[in-house]
């Protein structure tokens, strides 16, 4: 760091005071209407919390003060996040004439990120983290040292109230500093569950640590039931977060392509590397936060890396004048990429900050990553040539692909005669609340056609196995017989041309047998679903139905049982005479049509599960693993995971 650099580090940490501490409004409405500051109040709002403090420590680091952050689960299902930035201030606030410490926590838009100059970049809510969090706990305190100052002050609050004044509780060495915040979620907001989830936390905690290179960030659940300490610190930032999410991938080269740079304000950061694969993978994120709908850093990328490949292709004479360009699904295919930038003043589209709009990111992107892609493609011409080569394949697979989609065009949307097992469509066009069973086998899809409720619920048998595809092409795909019929009656198109808002069932219902091939349809289809009907697992339009194992039938008593301990339960409390029959389903096509109503299809009674898709990249490493080519990890899986099955069918 230059001398001129460090001063002006040194300037900025002392202006960093009450001053910049600016108060938009009040905390009242948070407690009566949470979901409208963190989503939700079931697990993920619940989660929410962590994020926002974790955020005021990123925040610290990336204006330079931090380079620590702890996260800790303490045995009472409480948490701790300790950072080792400047500490927040603590003298007074001329609006409010209380300490900055006091206005963080109880104002709500109150902080340091509205234009006070504390903080070039942030994310999280704004400022408005951790006055919410605050409001959301039963109890909340708060310890603080800033350099400079040997005191160490300290705060502690009762649902989002002050409980004792800030006071001074000890002494500290002068180059001390750092924040420290313990809360309690409130059980009377968060009644679905106080209890945190290691695997959660982990996750994004992993992500942060790799998006903000140098930062270490440490995980520690103290419950006694399963303690844990990891610790992740990335000196290759995004370029190592590649490498993880291609772990058990064949890539095309062995390091990922990085590029960085900065204009106007905006830093880029792009990593990128291709795999054998038939699908892309990339993440974009914004001041750290997932932009899971992308944007216009994403379309800046995406402009960049087709118009830079393809004049790559050209120069080198791989491209002919005659050929065609390649198109930007071609030069993606294979491709896991992430795309990380930190802007001054993001402009989000919509509440939930998924999708970036500032239309200088996509200008920086679109130039950084053409700058420096097309230097490293002009100095490693042999890994220049295995992406074209990539590309072409790709190109080639489109073409095919093109053909066969037609055939999944009809010129009214739908035709019935032409779907194999014969779709039994329901009778209202309402698509909220219209049904699509897909179920396994002939004989099963006639009992639900029987039993079905015809307003409601449309029935489309399948015959075995489809395709799996995470090892074919897309012309292979859109061949098969089986998917055509599914993306015919779906409504919704294919591919790039895929529109959630025409789907004509915003239900749609695996409806598979409980045994080993049952489960092995049910993964087929839920690859398919991940991989080219994303949007539908992202609307909450996919679910699992839940078939009975056993009927147990005593005189005029039948019970539907599910399991082998709740066999053994009901059994257990039955009278000995007359002796039960015990019916165990093998398949679906052992019930009847009122049996198979009243146990899995009738909305009354049935038990659905719907396909939550909460961590993006380990389904995507998962489905990888599980359908993918390389045995061994398969292997591995399985074997590590053998002992947990129960009860399997051969």
């Amino acid at each position: 760091m230059t001398e001129e650099q460090l001063a002006n580090q040194q300037e900025a940490a002392q202006a960093y005071d009450a001053s910049q501490i600016q108060v938009l409004e009040g905390l009242e409405a948070v407690r009566k209407r949470p979901g409208m500051y963190i989503g939700s109040t079931s697990v993920q709002g619940l989660h929410h919390l962590v994020w926002e403090i974790i955020d005021n420590g990123i925040d610290e680091a990336l204006a330079g003060f931090a380079d620590e952050i702890n996260v800790i689960i303490e045995q009472d299902e409480s948490i701790t996040i300790i950072d080792n930035g400047r500490g927040i201030p603590v003298d007074i606030q001329k609006k409010t004439g209380r300490p900055a410490l006091e206005t963080v926590f109880t104002i709500l838009h109150a902080g340091g990120k509205f234009g006070g100059g504390g903080y070039k970049v942030s994310g999280g809510l704004h400022g408005v983290g951790a006055s919410v969090v605050n409001a959301l706990s039963t109890t909340l305190d708060v310890e603080v040292r800033r350099e400079g100052d040997e005191n160490i002050y300290a705060m502690d609050f009762e649902l989002g109230k002050v409980k004792h004044a800030m006071q001074v509780t000890g002494t500290c060495g002068m180059h001390e500093h750092g924040t420290r915040v313990h809360f309690v979620p409130d059980p009377d907001i968060f009644t679905e569950t106080t209890k945190f989830d290691t695997k959660i936390l982990t996750t994004r905690i992993r992500e942060l640590a790799f998006l903000n290179k140098g930062l270490k960030i440490t995980i520690e659940d103290l419950r006694p039931e399963k303690p844990v300490k990891n610790e992740f610190h990335y000196a290759g930032g995004i370029k190592e977060y590649v490498e993880y999410l291609n772990t058990g991938k064949e890539v095309l080269f062995e390091e990922p392509i990085y590029v960085e740079g900065e204009q106007a304000g905006i830093a880029v950061e792009v990593a990128l590397q291709y795999t054998n694969d038939y699908h892309t993978n990339l993440l974009t994120f914004t001041n750290n936060i997932h932009t899971y709908e992308g944007g216009t850093h994403e379309s800046g990328f995406k402009t960049a890396l087709t118009r830079i490949i393809n004049d790559y292709a050209r120069q080198a004479k791989i491209l002919k004048d005659n050929d065609a360009n390649l198109s930007g699904e071609d030069v993606r295919e294979g491709l896991t990429a992430v795309v990380s930038v930190k802007h001054p003043n993001p402009q989000f589209e919509g509440q939930t900050k998924t999708k970036l709009g500032n239309s200088d990111a996509r200008t920086a992107t679109d130039r950084i990553v053409s700058e420096m892609f097309t230097k490293f493609l002009m100095e490693n011409p042999t890994v220049s040539k295995k992406i074209v080569d990539k590309g072409l394949l790709a190109a080639k697979a489109r073409i095919a692909a093109k053909r066969a989609r037609e055939v999944t065009r009809k010129k009214n949307g739908l035709e019935i005669s032409n779907l194999p097992g014969k779709l039994a469509d329901n009778t209202s066009k309402d698509p909220e609340i219209s049904e699509l069973f897909i179920v396994e086998g002939d004989s099963a899809g006639g009992s639900a056609k029987q039993g079905r409720s015809r307003l409601t619920q449309a029935i489309l048998p399948i015959r075995g196995k489809i395709l799996n595809v995470e090892k074919a092409t897309l012309d292979r795909i859109l061949a098969n017989e089986e998917i055509r019929s599914l993306f015919t009656a779906l409504g919704t198109g294919f591919g790039d041309e895929f529109d959630v808002g025409k789907a004509k069932y915003h239900k749609l219902i695996i409806m598979t047998d409980a045994d080993v091939d049952g489960a092995h349809i049910r993964t087929l289809l839920l690859t398919l679903f991940y991989r080219f009907m994303r949007p539908m697992i992202d609307a909450g339009y996919v679910y699992i139905a839940q078939p009975p194992l056993y009927q147990v039938r005593q005189g005029k008593m039948v019970k539907y049982i599910d399991s082998e301990e709740e066999l053994q339960e009901v059994l257990g409390s039955l009278q000995p005479s007359p002796k039960p029959v015990i019916q165990r389903y093998k398949g679906l096509g052992e019930m009847d049509a009122e049996q198979l109503w009243e146990t899995t299809m009738d909305p009354e009674r049935r038990r659905l599960l719907r396909v939550d898709l909460r961590d993006a990249q380990e389904a995507d490493a998962t489905f990888d693993m599980l359908m993918g080519d390389k045995v061994a990890p398969r292997r591995e899986f399985i074997e590590n995971n053998a002992t947990y099955v129960e009860n399997l069918d051969v």
